[in-house]
């Protein structure tokens, strides 16, 4: 299989674009935004849109802004991704429970 047909299996770019969410660290706690629970949800559409539905752990994050470019960047590195669109939400509101086991023990938090 040619590169070119790996790039357009919307699988391979769906694993591809979660593989770089994992690499995203929120820039306080230094923790995968994946592992702490902020995305809730990413969509690819046929064109190569990705659209990320996520959360932050506190409303005002002044962070977010950091974030969301560096969610852009590692996304549209990505082959097949044409562009993204990030969607902020405080609904479900994030808790801890939302937060992988390994993130819960590195913050201690049960």
């Amino acid at each position: 299989m040619s590169h070119s047909q790996v790039s357009s299996d919307p699988l391979s770019i769906q694993e591809r674009v979660n593989d770089q969410l994992k690499t995203v660290l929120d820039p306080e706690l230094f923790i995968s935004i994946v592992d702490l629970g902020l995305v809730y949800n990413v969509t690819l559409s046929e064109e190569g849109v990705v659209r990320v539905l996520m959360t932050l752990t506190t409303i005002g994050c002044p962070l977010f802004d950091t974030i969301q470019e560096e969610i852009r960047k590692k996304i549209l590195s990505v082959d097949g991704v044409t562009d993204v669109a990030i969607e902020l939400t405080f609904d479900p509101p994030w808790d801890y429970s939302k937060m992988s086991p390994s993130a819960r023990a590195e913050l201690g938090v049960e």
